[in-house]
């Protein structure tokens, strides 16, 4: 009887400390703080059993606390022919931790990576379609891949994945079967993290324990530049037939452009004639090139596939040139090889894409850095840039996606880390002329002319491919301080070539003025004012960065009703610190109200002390931008 007893105690115990595992109510205080969700446990085993032979066994619990959090419990695994899904489990637990569902191999979903291609149709992905009905629940993602290529090591193991997510247990484990195979490791931003280094002579292990959120303060740094994690490079791999030896990015450029690109790069006897035509009148290569990517403009489309989907070689330049349509990498390909046909060189360029900035590690050349390819033509010294995805962007304007980072540029000779075409400050510009007519009842009709260039440019010339109605929202949202608004007309020029967008907007508004008996109260900054003011820390944890700054110009006149004049207008401001200056002056030009309006904002990383400074300063802006001048009748 007392056996019994004791059995059926250490039973109960047992359940009850399994479903206590993942009970949400243990979690420490120190990581649901500021977090949407907490990875419970997540463990990587690498086995490289031989430098074509390697498997991969993942394991990861996380508990998501509230809607928010579900993007980090995506349960899916992506595969192709070269990757093998041995096998692929998923448990839900509850808030108290017990186990509410089960999900085996023969559960899952299989679908392409890639829908509408038959270019990759062997990268696909196996995925449950899990629907969670209540929050807090866990779920327990357990998977395990094979493959040959050992050059497919995960590139980075990171200890917090994202902003608002927090992590209670993270080991890394890479075992090797000698010493040729052992990858090397680099720790970055690892300082204030509880981690141990438990390494061997035949692996590499890392373990790290109770990592809490970052909240995801304004203007915070992308956050792969302040995360915690282990980069992870192979040496001596094997990739899709290819064995390599990569010690510098000289020698990474030398094997892909040898394996990967050779080749690659062949096209139907037609196509050549037809490239050579196009520019049988020019003999400048820049010229020649423009007219290329003209040609790939407006004869292919783009499927977004990254670079580690469908591998990292390109699909065949004949193949692109049958189906009119590649990924990042078979267009960039496509169009080197035309550019080739007519003379022209250019050069395979991995990137790390994004309107984050992030760079290349210039002491890690690793494989799997960048998730988009582009293409560098050389001309007179200095590169020219040119994304082939997009059928839009000017020749040589490459915009916020790729702008301003050190990519990877992959020659026949070698490969060499460069920066892309930077657009700093001043060359973000946009200059704004309106003159305008205020009614006596307030009412207001004008035109406006706007001039933009660099990254302002970007942000702005899509929208001439929009339609009336999507048109006129966006000018009554980005015109939102000016009160009944009716866009009466509108035209655009987009000039490609000087790479300026310009807009020119008839309005009226109603009402835009405040009448309180014989005066007549209005801001002259119609057009162009700051709103918004970033949020007050009283304790910001995180350096702030400007990623790009910009200079806008205004000039606007008023004419005043007639049967009124000028009776108050605010003073002039000048205002110029490390962020950069704002100048603001209102005055009476010939029986009208002038307004000139300059601001500059600087790009740069500043400390979290700086962050109340620069905020001030911005709230200054709003605060004059809303000035108002006040008429009086004299009738």
């Amino acid at each position: 009887m007392r056996l019994l007893f004791i059995l059926s105690s250490l039973l109960i115990y047992f359940i009850s400390s399994a479903q206590a595992q993942y009970q949400t109510s243990l979690l420490d205080a120190a990581l649901t703080k500021n977090a949407n969700a907490v990875v419970r446990f997540d463990e990587l085993h690498v086995s490289l059993n031989s430098k074509n032979s390697m498997s991969i066994q993942r394991s990861r619990v996380v508990t998501v606390l509230n809607e928010s959090g579900n993007k980090y419990a995506m349960p899916y695994v992506g595969y192709d022919n070269g990757r093998k899904v041995k096998d692929i489990s998923l448990i839900i637990y509850d808030k108290e931790g017990k186990v509410v569902d089960k999900f085996r191999k023969k559960d899952f979903k299989d679908a392409s990576a890639v829908d509408g291609s038959t270019l990759y149709s062997d990268s696909r992905v196996k995925y449950y379609p899990y629907m969670p009905i209540d929050y807090p629940y866990s779920m327990e993602l357990v998977y395990e891949l094979s493959t040959s290529n050992t050059g497919e090591i995960p590139a980075v193991w990171p200890l917090l994945e994202d902003f608002m997510i927090s992590t209670e247990k993270s080991r890394l484990v890479i075992e090797y079967a000698s010493p040729q195979l052992k990858p090397i490791i680099k720790e970055k931003n690892f300082d204030g993290i509880d981690f141990k280094n438990l390494s061997t002579d035949t692996s590499l292990v890392y373990l790290a324990e109770n990592i809490a959120a970052f909240k995801n303060e304004s203007y915070s740094p992308s956050f792969g530049k302040i995360a915690p994690q282990l980069l992870i490079r192979p040496v001596n791999f094997h990739y899709e037939g290819y064995d390599a030896t990569i010690n510098d990015w000289n020698d990474l450029g030398i094997w892909m452009h040898k394996n990967l690109l050779s080749k690659r790069d062949e096209l139907p006897v037609g196509t050549k004639e037809i490239v050579k035509n196009l520019v049988k009148n020019e003999t400048d290569d820049l010229e020649k090139a423009k007219i290329v990517y003209k040609y790939v403009q407006e004869n292919t489309r783009y499927i977004s596939v990254q670079v580690g989907i469908g591998g990292i070689q390109p699909i065949s330049a004949i193949e692109v040139d049958r189906v009119k349509y590649g990924d990042c990498k078979g267009l960039s390909n496509y169009t080197k090889a035309l550019l080739k046909a007519v003379g022209v060189d250019a050069y395979y360029v991995h990137v790390e894409a994004g309107s984050d900035k992030i760079g290349f590690e210039e002491d890690f050349p690793n494989l799997a850095q960048g998730n988009h390819v582009i293409l560098a033509i050389p001309y007179q010294g200095k590169y020219f840039w040119i994304d082939c995805t997009s059928q839009i962007h000017p020749f040589g304007f490459i915009g916020d996606f790729t702008d301003d980072r050190t990519v990877f540029v992959i020659k026949p000779d070698g490969g060499e880390l460069v920066k892309t075409t930077s657009y700093l400050n001043n060359e973000n510009y946009q200059k704004s002329k309106a003159n305008c007519d205020l009614d006596s009842d307030g009412g207001i009709t004008g035109e406006i002319i706007i001039q933009s260039k660099g990254i302002q440019y970007d942000n702005k010339f899509g929208i001439e491919t929009q339609s009336d109605d999507t048109i006129k929202k966006y000018y009554k949202n980005y015109w939102g301080t000016i009160n009944n608004l009716d866009i009466e007309t509108y035209q655009f020029s987009n000039e490609m070539e000087t790479v300026e967008f310009i807009e020119d907007v008839q309005i009226n508004a109603r009402k835009y003025a405040s009448k309180n008996g014989e005066r007549i109260l209005f801001a002259p900054n119609i057009f162009n004012r700051l709103k918004n003011v970033p949020p007050r820390y009283q304790n910001r944890k995180l350096p702030f960065e400007i990623q790009r700054g910009f200079l806008d110009e205004d000039e606007y006149f008023i004419a005043i009703p007639q049967g009124y004049v000028l009776e108050s207008i605010p003073e002039p401001i000048d205002i110029q610190n490390q962020f950069g200056s704002y100048r603001i002056s209102i005055e009476e030009f010939d029986g009208k109200v002038k307004l000139t309006r300059k601001l500059a904002i600087n790009q740069g990383h500043y400390p979290k002390e700086n962050y109340k400074e620069y905020r001030s300063f911005l709230k200054q802006i709003t605060k004059y931008d809303a000035s108002k001048v006040v008429l009086k009748s004299n009738i």
